[in-house]
């Protein structure tokens, strides 16, 4: 007897298996075990770390950037203490004889402190150089020295400058802080211009060229007026106490006697040796004698030059003689009843009351 066979109907899954969101069935969410959670947690956490460290780099790379752009920019200010401050980078334009408003600036930083910090790179073993602001600096040590307060007057507000600067930019910035003083003289703008030239670190060494660099921002006629006090600020500086206190006319005709007659540097320098107690009237009234000016000249004309002439003779019709001037060389001619100036000048463009002054101081020293 043989038996049936059954037939079964079997049910072959399609080719693209229904999927299903993570963590999910068909039926509804698959429970995870622990351990599995505890590594999702985890990678998830790791995630978060690393996004969180990427911000904080680059919040310090940004804050890092901004610090060095700031310290180059001395914008970031310390309170420095004064004796970790050196000054021997910049060969300064101020003379050692005595700086008669350094007085004035002591008293106003006394009362209402300091507006303008001082400007100071980092140096070797935790010191300092002085960049910009030598009689700020100053000013306060006098502070110190006179009242002893340590705890007012030991520290400086300082812009801290990152080092790097080329030394010509920062002489340069020294020279037109100073030029913005109505007060700086042209001898001591010549002093700073042979300072320039005499430093070793620098590129030019002829005080002349070095003019055109530090004083690039002055007028050709200022540079001109510097050229001709540097004559004499070489023969002279070293035996003058008060060599900012010369004006403009007498330093132009000292410098040019100076180079017309032999060994007038050595007589003038005679003369005031160990003269330790003269005034600033004391010295001026020197040069004045040696530059043909005699002791009470106008400081907006120049007598002549050349050396002392002799009384002309009754019957000579006329004595000329030139001076040299930023100008050009002025032709003087004097003759009976007549005194004429020429010199490639506009004086129509002189106010009529300064010129009128000028000829009276003039005709005054004539007698």
């Amino acid at each position: 007897m043989s038996r049936k066979r059954r037939m079964f109907d079997i049910e072959v899954p399609a080719d693209d298996p229904e999927t299903f969101p993570a963590g999910k069935g068909p039926e509804g969410p698959v429970r995870r075990g622990p351990m599995a959670t505890a590594i999702a947690e985890t990678v998830e956490s790791s995630r978060d770390r690393a996004r969180l460290e990427a911000e904080i780099r680059a919040e310090n790379d940004a804050l890092a950037q901004e610090h060095v752009r700031m310290k180059r920019a001395g914008l970031i200010v310390d309170l420095l203490p004064l004796d970790v401050i050196d000054t021997h980078k910049l060969i300064r334009d101020r003379a050692p004889a005595a700086d008669f408003e350094l007085a004035e600036l002591v008293a106003s930083i006394r009362d209402i402190g300091l507006s303008n910090p001082i400007r100071v790179e980092p140096g070797r073993g935790g010191r300092y150089e002085l960049i910009q602001g030598w009689r700020r600096l100053s000013a306060y040590r006098k502070l110190l020295e006179e009242t002893g307060d340590a705890e007012t007057w030991g520290r400086i507000p300082a812009g801290i400058v990152a080092r790097g600067d080329a030394l010509e930019q920062l002489y340069r910035r020294m020279v037109d802080e100073n030029m913005v003083r109505k007060d700086i003289s042209f001898a001591e703008m010549a002093q700073l211009a042979l300072h320039y030239a005499m430093d070793p670190q620098t590129a030019e060494h002829d005080p002349d060229r070095a003019v055109a660099i530090l004083f690039k921002s002055a007028g050709y006629q200022k540079r001109s007026y510097i050229r001709n006090f540097i004559p004499l600020v070489q023969s002279l500086g070293e035996v003058l106490l008060y060599p900012q206190e010369i004006p403009r006319a007498l330093g132009l005709c000292l410098a040019q006697r100076l180079g017309e007659v032999p060994g007038l540097a050595a007589s003038i320098a005679a003369e005031l040796k160990d003269w330790d107690t003269r005034s600033i009237k004391d010295e001026l009234d020197v040069l004045r004698r040696f530059a043909g000016q005699g002791t009470d000249p106008s400081d907006d004309i120049l007598p002549a030059a050349g050396p002392t002439r002799s009384p002309a003779p009754a019957g000579r019709a006329k004595t000329t003689f030139q001076i040299s001037r930023p100008q050009g060389n002025a032709k003087c001619i004097a003759a009976n009843g007549r005194l004429e100036i020429r010199l490639p000048r506009d004086f129509s463009a002189v106010e009529r009351r300064k010129l009128e002054a000028a000829v009276a101081s003039m005709l005054d020293q004539i007698g």
